[in-house]
């Protein structure tokens, strides 16, 4: 008989559920503790893990279920350890699915976008107790922009300098604008944009 028709998914699932189901009877009648989270983290990752091989065989795509999978497993075996790391390795972990997806192909460029993007949140997250959320979306800017920059000079496309100089601008000011300096960096911005208009205008006459 096939080894895959012996083992269906569905079999498969209906063990986990018994198992989880009996263990967290037994935790509920008081004769395991925290036994649930153990079980259903370690099929978390085991699942992950298994998604992972099949990255061995060129089924790229097994990189999405099964770091998702293993920042749940972290999650639920770790929950209480990582307290409000917690966002953030359940998004670096999707984060580092894209740029897997990358390394394993270079024509892949779109994955740097979600890459950078997740990676910026997965770092964000932990900031705003730390240096304040209005200090945190400045280091927004300066994440997208960073990402944009590493498209440009990854994928050689130029029209990603443009955003990544826009982003980059607006996360410094955002971030300056916390400082005794920002009036001054707000004064020298527009100085030097009147100066360019000037500029211009006297050299295309």
């Amino acid at each position: 008989m096939n080894l895959m028709k012996r083992f269906d998914p569905r079999v498969v699932l209906g063990v986990l559920l018994l198992l989880g189901g009996g263990l967290l009877l037994l935790q509920n009648l008081g004769y395991l503790q925290n036994v649930t989270d153990l079980f259903w983290g370690a099929v978390f990752l085991i699942a992950g893990l298994a998604f992972l091989s099949v990255v061995l065989g060129g089924a790229w795509w097994g990189v999405f279920p099964g770091m998702t999978l293993l920042g749940l497993g972290v999650i639920v075996l770790f929950g209480n350890q990582l307290g409000v790391y917690a966002g953030a390795v359940f998004l670096g972990a999707i984060a580092l699915a894209f740029w897997l997806v990358y390394l394993i192909n270079r024509s892949s460029w779109w994955a740097l976008i979600p890459a950078g993007v997740l990676t910026t949140l997965a770092v964000v997250a932990v900031l705003p107790e730390r240096i304040g959320a209005f200090a945190s979306g400045g280091v927004f800017f300066i994440g997208l922009a960073l990402t944009f920059a590493l498209l440009a000079l990854l994928a050689g496309l130029r029209w990603a300098y443009y955003p990544a100089v826009v982003l980059g601008v607006l996360g410094i000011l955002t971030t300056a604008s916390l400082m005794n300096f920002a009036n001054y960096i707000w004064a020298i911005v527009l100085i030097l944009f009147g100066a360019f208009l000037i500029f211009r205008f006297f050299v295309n006459r």
